[in-house]
């Protein structure tokens, strides 16, 4: 092996073996694992929110979960908005906290609420779709 050349920039040295000192690293946690399973949920969450809003809005329609209509009731659509993104959030947070003793149960936790919310996001884009 040559020597390097005499014009080559200096390089830092590598980077030592320890952990990174990014945000990540600051959260209580650690780094979170499960972060494309969280967003499809999230995403899923986010989607029923919005169409539940509009399917709401247009006067035609009543929501269909009891506790989520029993915030309706008493605090109106802002009410469903946040019982629905406190649900979310109380989800993904009980994942990743699963997801750090058991990886496979945590990624099924996500799978499973993504699939129950997507089923809902399903039937309320036909119902918005139909009758709209």
């Amino acid at each position: 092996m040559s020597d390097p050349e005499p014009d080559a920039p200096n390089r830092p040295p590598p980077p030592p073996d320890e952990p990174s000192s990014g945000w990540r690293s600051k959260l209580p946690l650690g780094e979170l694992p499960l972060e494309s399973e969280t967003t499809a949920f999230l995403l899923t969450a986010f989607l029923d929110i919005l169409l539940t809003y509009l399917l709401l809005a247009s006067g035609q329609f009543r929501e269909s979960n009891a506790v989520a209509d029993y915030f309706i009731a008493g605090w109106g659509v802002k009410g469903m908005v946040w019982f629905k993104m406190g649900l979310a959030a109380f989800i993904c947070t009980l994942a990743q906290i699963i997801a750090k003793k058991n990886l496979r149960l945590g990624r099924f936790v996500l799978l499973l609420g993504t699939a129950v919310t997507g089923a809902v996001v399903i039937y309320s884009l036909t119902l918005a779709v139909r009758y709209l």
